[in-house]
């Protein structure tokens, strides 16, 4: 196997993720190993607990935002932050 892409965490993110129950988190953990080695997405939403990152960079994943989900629409707040931190990479 190839050498699986760096994640780089912004903010709060990684300890936030700390908090989801563990069935989220292992999920997560499987779809990020998939992630680091190049594989596409599953479509997998584990909800109310969100990780919004992006792989769109050749470098490294970037976990953005994480928090947990307690409405159908998701805040502008937690849009706006995952927003500002992707800002902040892509300088």
């Amino acid at each position: 196997m190839d050498e699986l892409k760096p994640v780089e965490w912004l903010g709060t993110s990684r300890t936030d993720i700390r908090t989801f129950p563990d069935k989220v988190r292992q999920l997560f953990g499987t779809e990020l190993m998939a992630l680091q080695a190049g594989y596409n997405p599953a479509d997998w939403k584990p909800i109310p607990d969100i990780v919004i990152y992006t792989a769109n960079f050749a470098d490294a994943i970037y976990g953005l935002h994480a928090f947990r989900k307690k409405s159908q629409k998701t805040s502008r707040r937690d849009i706006e932050l995952a927003r500002s931190r992707l800002k902040l990479i892509k300088r």
